[in-house]
C-alpha cells in the first residue's frame, strides 16, 4: 500500500502569510488536498482545528509533513505529545526533508533540541512583546481605547443633560451610545454650573 503524505502548515497572525509554507509542501511531495492549515492561531494553542484535521487525517504507514517543529508545537511537552501520538498509531513525522524516528537515540535527542529551541524562540518573543509594549507606554504612545465620542460632544452632552430636558436614555440614544457610556462621560464631564463657580 502506498503511503500517503498529509502536511501541516500553521501562522501564528492573520498578516502572516502561509504560501512558503504551503510550497515547502508541495515541493516535499504533499499534494495540495492534503495540505492542512491554521491561520492566525499561536502554536502554544493545542486547540488548533487544522492540526486536528490533519492527525484525524493520517493512518498507520502515512507521513505527516512540516515545514519545520515550530510549526507543529512550540513547547516541548505538546511537540513529544504529539510525536508519541503518532508514533503509536504507525504514523511518520517529517520536519522538512527529515524524519524523525523515536527508535533512534539520536534521532530522539535531535528532536527533543529542536522542541526545546522552538520553545526558547517562543518565550523570547512573548518576552520581547511585553518589553516593547511595556516601552511605548513609558513613551506615551501605546494608550487605552479612544473615547467614542470627542471632547466637544461629551461637554455638549453633559451641557443638554444638565438642560434637565433628556434623560440618560434619550442622550444614548441621541449620541449613539450605550448608557454605560453616557454615565461616564456625565462622571468624567463637570457640569457647566461647576465650570462656571472655579471660575
Amino acid at each position: 500500500m502506498s503511503e500517503t503524505r498529509i502536511g501541516y502548515a500553521r501562522c501564528s497572525t492573520d498578516k502572516q502569510d502561509l504560501a512558503a509554507q504551503k510550497a515547502t509542501l508541495l515541493h516535499l511531495g504533499v499534494t495540495a488536498d492534503r495540505i492542512y492549515t491554521d491561520h492566525g492561531l499561536t502554536g502554544t494553542n493545542r486547540e488548533r482545528p487544522g492540526l486536528a484535521q490533519a492527525l484525524a487525517a493520517v493512518r498507520a504507514g502515512d507521513t505527516l509533513v512540516v515545514p519545520k517543529l515550530d510549526r507543529l508545537a512550540r513547547s516541548v511537552p505538546d511537540a513529544r505529545s504529539i510525536a508519541d501520538e503518532l508514533a503509536k498509531r504507525g504514523v511518520r513525522l517529517a520536519l522538512g526533508a527529515s524524519v524523525y524516528d523515536p527508535h533512534d537515540p539520536m534521532g530522539k535527542m535531535f528532536f527533543n533540541i529542536l522542541a526545546t529551541f522552538a520553545e526558547f524562540e517562543a518565550d523570547l518573543i512573548r518576552m520581547r512583546t511585553k518589553e516593547g509594549m511595556a516601552f511605548a507606554r513609558a513613551k506615551g504612545k501605546l494608550k487605552g481605547k479612544k473615547p467614542k465620542l470627542s471632547d466637544r460632544r461629551q461637554t455638549e452632552l453633559r451641557r443638554m443633560y444638565d438642560t434637565g430636558d433628556y434623560s440618560v436614555s434619550d442622550l444614548a440614544e441621541l449620541f449613539d451610545v450605550s448608557r454605560p457610556t453616557v454615565y461616564r462621560v456625565l462622571q468624567r464631564t463637570p457640569s457647566a454650573e461647576v465650570s462656571i463657580e472655579a471660575q
